[in-house]
């Protein structure tokens, strides 16, 4: 931190260090300033303030850049794993072969849940939000494993609870979907991969025999990759500041969940398809709402094109794009909302309008088609984005402790009543 930059404030001067990363990314470290000059940052939202040093995910919004411990998504959605991802991400390093197998071992051997859990389940009526119910069961594991809450405890303890919340999601998962739709639960079967034992579990019945497509298991594989990390967003920001209470990694990702759970957060996918649902009901008359789209006088927006990080073209999209048109082939779907989507896909690609300002199809417009075709509700959306994003919370929870940063305490600026009298009731 040889640089400085200067702040003269009152007829002072400050120098403030500046941080570099390794992508060449530039802060100034203001976490003297209040000490010394009494003045504090005001940023809304955070949106232009660090909080945090870390290595797991590099984000370039305006190049489209986005790589997981140094390797470009294109290549880790091509030839790897979900499961190998999530091992990059949490442990720092791609696994050689015996290490994802005992990886994969560790998650299989833990993908059943204690029965109990059936009973909170349960105890939840079939219209609860599927997103609420997930984080509620995830909360609840530290009733099962109650040496979780322990701040002190031992890096191989740690290293249990990460193996156990990763097998269990797609479980928990699974069966929200089962209570929203009152069917019964089905039980993990671990002969099968990550992917086809969750599609499984969503879609089987425990009396049938359920064969997974391995055109869709490799579909979503490669969508939660996509979904696995990305930087210092709402949820990751959220887990962060939460398990730097020394919240335990259960309560850490609950929160997480909750934070993705809001539609500007994890729901935009679900915005995609109730947009494109609404076009079919007016008429399916695309050109119309492309005209609307252009008109600034008009509220209408399209949901699912652009991106507010990338400002040219979301890497994650080409890839999944590829994905989508194989499933949609793959099951012969005919539905007439997926064809409006289509439609507006082809205008979007191709319009000058759309590629002068970056309005291309994003990785959210792609994988609500995909989710779509698959049959899940959108209200169940959410929690398919809230597994892949799992690992990624893990990493950046791991980080966190094991870096011994302190306790999440943003400042404020005091815009209320300036010391008042308080007066007896009878006298108001």
């Amino acid at each position: 931190m040889s640089k400085k930059a200067e702040l003269i404030y009152d007829g002072k001067s400050y120098q403030i260090p500046v941080v570099e990363g390794t992508e060449n990314e530039k802060a100034l470290d203001i976490s003297r300033l209040r000490a010394e000059s009494g003045l504090i940052t005001l940023d809304k939202g955070f949106k232009n303030t660090g909080s945090t040093e870390s290595a797991i995910t590099f984000l370039n919004g305006e190049e489209g850049i986005l790589r997981y411990r140094g390797y470009a998504i294109e290549d880790l959605a091509e030839k790897s794993s979900f499961l190998e991802v999530a091992f990059l991400l949490i442990y720092g390093e791609l696994p050689t072969i015996e290490e994802l197998k005992d990886f994969q071992e560790r998650i299989v051997h833990h993908t059943l849940v204690h029965e109990d859990v059936k009973s909170i389940l349960d105890g939840f009526p079939s219209n609860a939000h599927p997103m609420g119910v997930l984080s509620s069961l995830v909360s609840s594991l530290t009733a099962f494993y109650p040496k979780s809450l322990d701040p002190n405890r031992s890096k191989e303890e740690v290293d249990g609870t990460i193996i156990r919340i990763l097998a269990k999601l797609p479980t928990l998962a699974a069966w929200s979907y089962k209570n929203r739709m009152r069917q019964p639960v089905v039980y993990p079967n671990n002969n099968l991969d990550y992917c086809s034992n969750f599609l499984r579990m969503m879609f089987g019945l425990p009396t049938e025999e359920f064969d997974v497509n391995p055109v869709v298991s490799k579909a979503l594989d490669k969508l939660l990759i996509l979904h696995a990390d990305h930087e210092q967003n709402c949820s990751a920001s959220t887990v962060r500041i939460v398990g730097s209470s020394h919240a335990s990694l259960y309560a850490s990702v609950s929160a997480g969940i909750a934070a993705l759970w809001g539609p500007l957060h994890g729901g935009a996918n679900q915005a995609v398809i109730e947009m494109l649902e609404a076009i079919r009901k007016d008429g399916g008359d695309v050109s119309k709402y492309v005209a609307k789209a252009k008109d600034k006088s008009d509220p209408f927006r399209l949901m699912g094109f652009g991106h507010r990080v990338y400002k040219n073209f979301d890497p994650r999209a080409t890839i999944i794009k590829k994905a989508a048109d194989e499933v949609l082939t793959e099951l012969g779907v005919n539905d007439p909302v997926l064809d409006i989507a289509k439609k507006l896909e082809d205008i979007a690609l191709k319009d000058d309008y759309f590629i002068a300002r970056g309005l291309y199809p994003n990785v959210d417009f792609y994988s609500g088609i995909i989710y779509r075709a698959l049959g899940i509700p959108t209200d169940m959306f959410t929690v398919m984005f809230a597994l892949g994003r799992l690992p990624g919370w893990v990493a950046q929870w791991k980080e966190m402790r094991e870096n011994n940063e302190p306790i999440g305490r943003p400042r404020q600026i005091y815009t209320g009543y300036s010391q008042r009298v308080f007066s007896d009731i009878s006298e108001r």
